[in-house]
């Protein structure tokens, strides 16, 4: 996972590296961007779980258009955003993002599967991971899983 940046325009708005984790670690959720079938842009927000590594994991339904989208162009790209604050009398905002390319697959693994669960349980659910195990145990076969590797990322930020 390559923290690459030399081609955001605005050098003097480089995220650090470390707060580019902070952001991908505790972001609350992401815009997938995708292309669909017919070549048409395609993008939804998505709660998402980092593993610390190369890999986002997302979560949903076992079939739709995201899934459609990434069978046939596994090239997306995935952007988090975090706390903004609108400056009205200075016409602007601050601001905290990144941006990642990454391939997205679909997880067919179980013990993959599982592991993305758990993690995403963890991350939104903390200290109820017991009984969100047990949910995810009874919707998992209603429950597709997608991996998405991280090929290179950068941040931006505007703070005021």
């Amino acid at each position: 996972m390559k923290y690459y940046q030399t081609e955001v325009r605005r050098q003097n708005r480089l995220l650090s590296e470390s707060d580019a984790i902070t952001l991908l670690r505790e972001g609350e959720y992401g815009f997938l961007s995708l292309i669909d079938e017919g070549g048409k842009p395609y993008g939804i927000p998505i709660s998402y779980v980092w593993n610390g590594n190369d890999n986002i994991y997302l979560h949903g339904a076992p079939e739709g258009k995201k899934l459609k989208c990434i069978t046939k162009q596994p090239n997306v790209s995935f952007s988090i955003v975090g706390r903004t604050n609108v400056i009205p009398e200075k016409f602007t905002t601050s601001y905290s993002s990144v941006i990642l390319a990454c391939e997205a697959t679909v997880v067919l693994n179980d013990e993959e599967r599982m592991y993305a669960l758990k993690l995403l349980i963890s991350k939104y659910s903390p200290g109820l991971e017991e009984v969100g195990l047990k949910y995810a145990k009874g919707s998992f076969q209603r429950t597709a899983i997608i991996k998405m590797k991280v090929l290179s990322w950068s941040g931006k930020a505007k703070v005021i």
